[in-house]
Parts: structure tokens; C-alpha cells; sequence
């Protein structure tokens, strides 16, 4: 294992301290753990509150889209684990203007249960809270089960729609309605070329054999859905996108955004190799694309390989992912 880190026990605090001494101008630690993170000009009256919150290992996700027309806190846990309800709810406090907030997150299982108990504290002192889970990764079960998929890359869209909904002055239901709209129009399957290696355990969270890919593999390293010789950027592409356009069921003369997302150690050539497939793929049938994103959004910490995402837009959608948002890692 080679890794640039101090005590691997404190590699999230210091990385957390890292951001905060660069960004002092974006960010601010709302509690004494520095666990909970937002906006450097939360709470703004009158506007609803957007928390997110996972593990670290992610960046940009989630720590990365805290700012303007984003999210407005973010609760942090450790590698691959889910922040305290403590967190949550701390981030909570901190970005409630008296417009309510908003709780938009993966759905994993530990950050439904700490939000839950989240919310729960929230309502003791008369906040008002929703909640939108993020369901995106299309291999991760079956659509008859799309309620227990993962969240991955598709977050990016769901918190540029919500975000901007809540700058421009939302109710909170309205902004919860265009999150869920956001999720139920967004897919992504992605591959896994190599594992990562979690700091404090030092080992492979996963293994591949040498000329092996994963399709449908988790950004925690959680199984796929088939595994195989490697392809080429082609056909890899080819594979994701046909499993999206299946799932969204999309058809000629719709306008889509389309990302294409590293998960850490993938070069960004290789990314929009199969950018240039998608884009040409999706052309061909008659499908447009309103506005292209390739790059690392949500990553695993040096795990090889990428995924692709598709949400389909409307006129409000097209309206809300078009305006300016800004964040450390973001900006439009």
C-alpha cells in the first residue's frame, strides 16, 4: 500500500481540516467535531436547508457540493461509514432558515437509519424535515425493486436540481418534489478495472484478477452484477448505456444530461473515450444531449473505473440544472 496520509485513525479530520483552512470563505464547521459542515452563510432566512451526509472516501461526494445552488450541510463519517444522527442533526440546525430542510442522501442502510433518527431529533425542535433517497445505480437490483438501490453518481443531478429549487426559493415540498422527480429520472451503471484500499485496514477492500473488469460494482466495492475479460472503452460503454436506456425506457426527441464519472484512478482520457461512444450512441437514436459533465464526481477513493449516468429532462428540470450553482469542487 502507498498512500500520502499521516495516522490513518486520523485521516478524515485532517482532511476535513485540510478543506476548511482552503475554503474558509465556503465552508464552516458547525460542530466542535468539525463532523458537520456548511454553507460559510448558513442558515439563509427564508430558504429551505439541503443536508447530505456518507462516508468519506468520495470526494467531490459529499463534502464537494456544499455551496451555492448545492446542498447547504453535510454530516461526514469515516471511510465507507455513515456519520453519527449526532452529525446529521447538528447540520440540521445549522442551515434551518425556518423554510424546513431537506434530507438528500444515498440509499444505504446506515445513512437511511441515522437520518431517520435525524429527522426524529429535527422534529423536537420544531423543525421540519423531508426526506428523498437517492436510488440511481440501475444494477443494483432489479427495477420491480427500484426502492432498494444504491445511490452513486446520479447524487451530482439530484443535488444540482434541489439546489437550485431551494435558491430560488422553493417550499419545501416543491423542492423535495423536483428531488424525487430528479432521482426517478436519473440512472447509472458504472465497471471496476481495480480495488481500493481503505486507509486504516491496508488491504484491498475487493479483488480482480490481472485483465478482469466488474460490471455493476458498488463505490464501497460491493459485488456487480457479471464479471469478465477486459473490454474495450467501446464496448464498455456500449454495456452501461444499454442497461440505462432499457431502465428509463428512452426514446427519440428527449434531451438528457449525461455524466461520466472516474471513480479515482481512471485518467480522464479514458473518460471521455466513452463520453465520445455515449454521445455518439445516444445521437444516433435520436436522443440529445442538453449538457455533457466528465470527470470525477463521486469517487472511491483510487478504485479504477467508471460510470455512466442519464437523466432524463423537462422544461423545469433543463430550467434548474442550467442555473449557477457554487461550491469548492463545483461551479456552473
Amino acid at each position: 500500500m502507498k498512500k500520502l496520509i499521516n495516522d490513518p485513525h486520523d485521516f478524515v479530520d485532517e482532511v476535513v481540516d485540510g478543506l476548511l483552512l482552503a475554503h474558509p470563505d465556503r465552508l464552516r464547521a458547525a460542530s466542535e467535531t468539525r463532523r458537520a459542515l456548511v454553507r460559510a452563510d448558513a442558515p439563509v432566512a427564508g430558504q429551505v436547508g439541503i443536508v447530505t451526509g456518507g462516508g468519506s472516501g468520495h470526494l467531490p461526494a459529499f463534502l464537494g457540493y456544499v455551496g451555492k445552488g448545492l446542498c447547504s450541510g453535510v454530516a461526514v463519517g469515516n471511510v465507507f461509514s455513515s456519520p453519527s444522527a449526532e452529525q446529521m442533526y447538528e447540520a440540521t440546525k445549522a442551515v434551518n432558515g425556518g423554510a424546513g430542510v431537506l434530507y438528500l442522501y444515498g440509499n444505504y442502510v446506515g445513512d437511511s437509519l441515522n437520518f431517520d433518527l435525524a429527522a426524529d431529533m429535527a422534529d423536537l425542535d420544531d423543525i421540519p424535515t423531508r426526506t428523498v433517497r437517492i436510488t440511481d445505480d440501475a444494477l443494483s437490483a432489479p427495477p420491480e425493486r427500484g426502492t432498494e438501490r444504491r445511490g452513486v453518481a446520479g447524487m451530482v443531478f439530484a443535488f444540482k436540481i434541489a439546489g437550485a429549487a431551494a435558491e430560488r426559493g422553493d417550499s419545501l415540498e416543491k423542492v423535495s418534489e423536483l428531488a424525487q422527480r430528479t432521482v426517478d429520472s436519473t440512472r447509472s451503471a458504472g465497471v471496476g478495472l481495480s480495488p481500493t484500499i481503505l486507509p486504516e485496514a491496508g488491504r484491498a477492500t475487493f479483488e480482480l484478477a490481472d485483465g478482469e473488469m466488474e460490471i455493476g460494482i458498488g463505490i464501497h466495492g460491493e459485488p456487480g452484477s457479471r464479471r469478465g475479460p477486459l473490454e474495450t472503452a467501446d464496448e464498455v460503454a456500449d454495456t452501461l448505456l444499454a442497461v440505462i436506456l432499457d431502465d428509463l425506457r428512452l426514446g427519440a426527441d428527449e434531451q438528457v444530461a449525461v455524466l461520466v464519472n472516474g471513480l479515482g484512478a481512471t485518467p480522464l482520457e479514458e473518460l471521455y473515450l466513452i463520453y465520445r461512444r455515449v454521445h455518439n450512441t445516444l445521437l444516433d437514436k435520436g436522443i440529445g444531449v442538453h449538457r455533457p459533465y466528465v470527470g470525477e464526481y463521486a469517487t472511491s477513493l483510487e478504485m479504477a473505473g467508471a460510470s455512466v449516468t442519464v437523466l432524463r429532462l423537462d422544461d423545469e428540470l433543463t430550467e434548474l440544472l442550467d442555473a449557477p450553482a457554487d461550491s469548492p469542487f463545483f461551479q456552473q
